[in-house]
């Protein structure tokens, strides 16, 4: 049974603070939620915590980070939406500028200004001008990855969407070491800069792992220890995800999972297709654990120097499984090929190249439906424990509703920090939109909003709007079709049961509530025939084909004279040598 620890109070002094933000991990892609792949670290976390199976974030990652950091809602501090998914209508206008805010106060200014040491190592993806790099955000040492991502073994980008990996330690561009992996390189960090603090402050550690973001890669020997485990394919480890979700009562054993997100036959495909797929599906697992085993480096040493016991841990993904294959984009396919091996036993190896698919992410994503980039349950709803010197409940699950907007009001709380109003320091403020979880964590509480409460959300069209136990939901194509729909979550997480028919009513209030709530956070209609690839191809070529050609443009500047002058002497020469 669960044991209460000490109250909040009686804790003698400020906590440490680690914040460690998985990125596209599935919901059930953890041991202490029924995963398949080995977590144990992650997993001796949820032991002395408490974990959240109904915790919520946005879709994708920069919107979610920066409600991380903010306790407010994207749109009110920058990041209405990412600048690669970003509607051309869009760009600029208020809440929509795809970083964060100058009136957004972060956990990290919060907790420096309280005397805590602030440090953050890997994904930022919150502006990489110096203005809006992690140092003018509070973060007292910095070594980022600034974009959506990168490779994971060498310092370049991994797709067309930039022209290069911008990494930086503070304001200046910074090189990798020659025995890089993200993983352990940003725990490395973490480690290097937490052991020279050189004084007993307390400290605010936030570990953005890359894992696992597309490439998909991890070291062999992670990716062997799953050789085989997914030889039955995608439709086999759906269903053995949702029969670990009903066995740990994490899903109504009555309730309905969706089918299949644009399913294939597994069995329609040939044995080396079989092959190559299972062998994806083996890398992503390889990825997850090495992550989870460089975060055992960090507990090791946190308990070596003695700052474990008063350490709170969170951990947490950004969002849901990513569907995207850039193999089968045209626009993408090409260079992936020509600058990665997209196959073979080494596929997670250093210069290769893999992802999910739609179809490993719908499993990944079990028992939700959905996945990243989507408002249903799959998409947004993500593994999240709070550990450790927390006053709170031990071994614990909490099935209440809650947001990551919640996190920097729970973090202030634990560490005695009164939240900030609409000021700050004398200039204007974002407020929070969060809510504390101590209620959670103490067992003082088993909710933290009303069950008349609507919680809204929006991202590149794509809505929800939360009020009890019903969801309204709506979702672009090729997921939906853009119409609102309901769902009791109390009886029919797997969103399959459309109640808006049955409660007319309702359906009409919610519609209502979520229309204030779009309104409250300037929230932009979506441009109708919106098209998440065009966007991201028009950033492309924004940001990566315009700069590629604009470095290369003296070049071709250069060879044109040197073309048009040669040609210019050759018939100079002929005219001069003709005869009178």
């Amino acid at each position: 049974m669960p044991q209460l620890a000490l109250s909040v109070a009686a804790i003698a002094a400020p906590p440490n603070i680690v914040v460690l933000v998985a990125d596209d991990w599935g919901f059930g892609d953890i041991g202490a939620l029924g995963s398949e792949i080995s977590t144990p670290h992650i997993d001796s976390l949820a032991r002395r915590g408490v974990t959240f199976s109904n915790f919520h974030v946005a879709s994708t990652c920069s919107p979610t980070r920066a409600m991380l950091l903010t306790g407010a809602d994207h749109h009110r501090v920058g990041v209405g939406n990412m600048p690669e998914s970003m509607p051309a209508q869009h760009e600029g206008r208020p809440g929509y500028e795809g970083v964060l805010s100058d009136q957004a106060v972060t956990l990290a200014t919060q907790l420096k200004d309280q005397g805590y040491h602030t440090y953050i190592t890997g994904k930022w993806h919150l502006g990489k001008t110096p203005d809006k790099l992690p140092g003018r955000r509070g973060f007292e040492r910095s070594f980022i990855q600034a974009d959506s991502g990168s490779d994971n073994w060498e310092n370049r980008t991994y797709m067309l969407l930039y022209d290069k990996a911008y990494w930086f330690e503070g304001e200046r561009e910074a090189t990798l070491p020659k025995d890089f992996y993200s993983s352990k390189f940003v725990v490395d960090k973490a480690i290097e800069y937490m052991s020279a603090q050189g004084d007993n402050k307390p400290f605010f550690t936030y570990i953005g792992f890359q894992a696992n973001h597309i490439p998909i890669q991890a070291p062999k020997e992670f990716v062997d220890a799953y050789q085989g485990k997914y030889d039955a394919g995608w439709p086999a480890l759906r269903q053995a995800r949702h029969d670990s979700a009903v066995r740990l009562g994490l899903f109504p054993g009555q309730a309905e999972m969706a089918t299949m997100q644009r399913g294939l036959d597994w069995n329609a495909l040939d044995a080396d297709e079989r092959r190559l797929q299972s062998r994806r599906m083996e890398v992503y697992a390889g990825m997850a654990q090495a992550a989870d085993f460089h975060i055992g480096r960090l507990i090791s040493h946190l308990k070596k120097t003695g700052q474990f016991d008063n350490t709170v841990f969170v951990f947490l993904s950004d969002n849901g499984p990513d569907p995207a294959d850039p193999l089968s984009i045209a626009a993408s396919k090409y260079w992936v090929r020509a600058n990665y091996r997209t196959d073979g036993p080494d596929l997670g190896a250093k210069g290769t190249f893999s992802a999910n698919g739609p179809r490993w992410a719908s499993a990944i994503a079990a028992p939700w439906s959905g996945f990243k980039y989507f408002a249903s349950e799959g998409g947004v709803r993500v593994p999240l424990i709070i550990a450790g010197a927390t006053g709170a409940l031990t071994d614990k699950r909490s099935n209440a509703f809650t947001t990551v907007k919640d996190i920097m009001p729970t973090l202030l709380d634990l560490a005695g920090v009164a939240a900030h109003g609409a000021t700050y320091q004398g200039a204007p403020a974002v407020t929070m939109d969060g809510r504390s979880m101590v209620p959670l964590l103490t067992g003082r509480a088993d909710a933290i909003y009303r069950p008349d409460e609507p919680v809204g959300y929006e991202l590149a069209g794509s809505a929800s709007l939360h009020k009890g136990n019903y969801k309204l939901v709506k979702n672009i194509a090729p997921v939906g079709d853009g119409q609102w729909r309901l769902y009791d979550m109390a009886k029919d997480p797997g969103e399959t049961q459309d109640l808006r028919e049955e409660l007319p009513a309702l359906f009409t209030s919610m519609q209502a509530d979520y229309a204030e709530y779009a309104k409250n956070n300037n929230v932009l209609p979506i441009p109708e025939g919106f098209d998440l690839h065009d966007a991201g191809l028009r950033y492309a070529v924004h940001h990566f084909f315009l700069p590629k050609l604009r470095a290369a443009l003296p070049a071709l500047l250069a060879g044109l004279a040197l073309l048009v002058g040669g040609v210019w002497w050759l018939r100079r020469r002929r005219a001069q040598a003709r005869p009178a």
